[in-house]
């Protein structure tokens, strides 16, 4: 089992995912990262949901960034949304990540910030090992 798994929507948000993963890797947490997108790959993501063993996801997403919500409604662990930059400055997927319905939550964090949903896993952890 690893503590963390990174998912992100496209093999253009690599670099996002490395700022995730290196402050993962700084803390000493397990984690793994995949690109599966939620539109073009369902049941592939719906696949990997019910079989990966995790406590937390980062979902990285631009555009519509449908992931982390269809993440969430897949499971009950913590979701935490990264919004990614591209059309719209990013303010596509920030606002399709913060409207979630009553019942989906999803954490999001700052456009292209990786780092921070690293470290808002982090502390979600440490709430589970308390």
């Amino acid at each position: 089992m690893v503590e963390v798994v990174i998912l992100a929507g496209s093999a253009s948000d690599a670099a996002i995912v490395d700022k995730a993963a290196a402050v993962l890797k700084d803390h000493g947490i397990t984690f793994e990262s995949r690109v599966i997108s939620a539109h073009r790959e369902p049941d592939l993501l719906d696949t990997y949901l019910k079989n990966v063993d995790c406590k937390v996801f980062i979902a990285i997403a631009g555009l519509s960034a449908a992931l982390p919500g269809v993440i969430a409604s897949k499971t009950q662990r913590p979701v935490i949304g990264v919004p990614v930059s591209g059309k719209l400055m990013g303010f596509d997927a920030l606002l399709s990540i913060v409207q979630m319905p009553k019942g989906v939550p999803v954490a999001c964090v700052g456009i292209d910030n990786g780092e921070n949903a690293a470290l808002l896993a982090i502390r979600i952890l440490g709430v589970q090992r308390a």
